[in-house]
């Protein structure tokens, strides 16, 4: 298997070697379904109505994570798959210990967004809200992608990331507490990652 991937090009085997450890940490709340704890709904997520329409914003999820990898500088790639890496740890742990889930609400009528959340939800897995892989990865794939000499590229990665969050609370999937979590966790797993390769430059500057 090792050597299977060792032939891969390198940017798709960092992807693999980092998103396929979320998947597995993200698979870990269903495995052994326990009581979970009902997280709290707080004032910005009454602020923020349910809509299923937000189900597209909410899974470009799946093309910002592979857009980190496909375009961002190769010397972070190493980063990146460590990053995730390490969320998926944290969150796993998590998941495992003190499982949460939310109140989510009934999807009504029968039009194309909600036919698409409902299909979208038979992937889903109710008990592995906190924190929020889906927080987590977003923060990191946007971090990934900024680059100081690439402002306009670096700004839309901003603009789509903070677009896909504010659709995360929208569909409902997660609230402000569980989301929160999930970026501060992305960011520190970006820190530590960071710390071993003191060369790699996570603020690209012109030469």
């Amino acid at each position: 298997m090792r050597r299977a991937l060792d032939c891969l090009p390198p940017r798709l085997h960092h992807m693999l070697l980092g998103w396929a450890s979320v998947g597995c940490a993200y698979s870990l709340g269903s495995l052994w379904p326990r009581h979970a704890i009902v997280l709290p709904e707080l004032a910005v997520d009454r602020w923020i109505p349910f809509d299923p329409a937000a189900i597209w914003l909410y899974t470009s999820f799946f093309l910002i994570v592979p857009a980190a990898y496909l375009l961002a500088r190769p010397e972070r790639l190493a980063w990146l798959q460590r990053a995730m890496q390490w969320c998926a740890l944290a969150a796993g742990a998590a998941f495992l210990l003190c499982p949460t889930t939310l109140a989510y609400p009934p999807i009504a009528g029968n039009g194309l967004h909600a036919e698409a959340l409902r299909f979208f939800l038979r992937f889903d897995t109710p008990h592995n809200c906190l924190p929020s892989l889906h927080g987590a990865l977003t923060a990191l794939s946007a971090w990934a992608l900024w680059e100081g000499g690439r402002r306009w590229r670096s700004w839309l990665a901003l603009a789509w990331a903070l677009a896909i969050l504010f659709a995360v609370i929208q569909l409902r999937r997660h609230l402000f507490i569980d989301l929160s979590a999930g970026v501060a966790l992305g960011l520190l797993c970006g820190l530590l990652a960071a710390r071993p390769a003191t060369a790699l430059s996570l603020s690209y500057r012109r030469t």
